[in-house]
């Protein structure tokens, strides 16, 4: 009903074509097939078409930053506020969130398996110097990884069990399975990956691994020649109850990738 109502106020602005707007978004809302799934059901209930452009979250930020998104939708409380505080954005709901996960082989030379301690658990791979794979990508994954280093006091970059790889969610992923390394990763993106080869889930439900996903409108006043008014169409249906229920309804072998929370968000 909301939505209906937002279509009948923007009949006027809207032309008769089919209007496309452009999401800055994270990887792992990307990679983890969740946008695939959910934006057609949008696209048919609106005739809004949207072009995602999935990066790491500290670069989706910035491509809003410059004009060149019209909707963010990431997960980095911390780069999300600075980009509030400079004016770039408006409207921070947040709609979803699920964990991240450390995994790694099966062998599990740091001796971390079954931990829900995720300090406890790098603090282990550094004194066992086991593989490590970083993104490296300035991410809300790659954020969080280094916020847990620094909590842990330990200073991993320049280490050579510690590999940096500038890359994706995927990518490192990959490279975790191909060097049996220990990596971060947000579990949506790890039930849709295929490659695990030898990787297992070894820590998880630490409360510092929860992953809370924002969606962000861009403030028209500094950036005026966005497509403002079909942006806050998708950011109205994502955290209204069309939008939730497709979030909760996509699945990977029985498990929901991402839990709808705009109602009662996680803090």
């Amino acid at each position: 009903m909301i939505i209906r109502t937002l279509l009948l106020m923007l009949a006027v602005a809207l032309p008769a074509q089919a209007e496309t707007i452009t999401l800055a978004s994270t990887t792992s809302v990307d990679n983890s097939g969740l946008l695939a799934k959910i934006l057609p059901g949008f696209t048919k209930a609106t005739g809004i078409e949207v072009r995602v452009l999935a990066q790491g979250t500290g670069q989706a930020l910035a491509t809003a930053a410059r004009g060149d998104a019209d909707l963010v939708l990431v997960h980095d409380p911390e780069a999300e506020a600075t980009f509030l505080a400079e004016g770039h954005g408006i409207n921070r709901r947040q709609i979803a969130w699920n964990d991240f996960i450390i995994v790694g082989p099966a062998a599990d030379p740091a001796h971390i398996a079954g931990g829900k301690d995720a300090l406890a658990a790098l603090t282990a791979v550094a004194r066992t110097t086991s593989p490590f794979v970083s993104r490296g990508d300035k991410s809300g994954t790659d954020a969080l990884e280094k916020r847990l280093w620094k909590a842990a006091k330990i200073a991993p970059a320049g280490q050579p069990w510690y590999r940096d790889i500038g890359g994706g969610m995927g990518a490192a992923l990959n490279a975790a399975a191909a060097m049996d390394a220990v990596t971060l990763s947000d579990r949506g993106t790890w039930l849709s990956f295929n490659n695990k080869r030898d990787l297992v889930v070894l820590v998880q439900g630490d409360k510092a691994l929860t992953n809370r996903y924002d969606v962000i409108e861009l403030n028209p006043a500094k950036h005026p020649d966005i497509k403002a008014a079909p942006a806050h169409v998708l950011a109205e249906w994502l955290a209204g109850p069309d939008g939730q229920a497709a979030i909760g309804a996509v699945t990977v072998a029985g498990q929901k990738l991402f839990i709808p929370s705009a109602a009662n968000p996680v803090p």
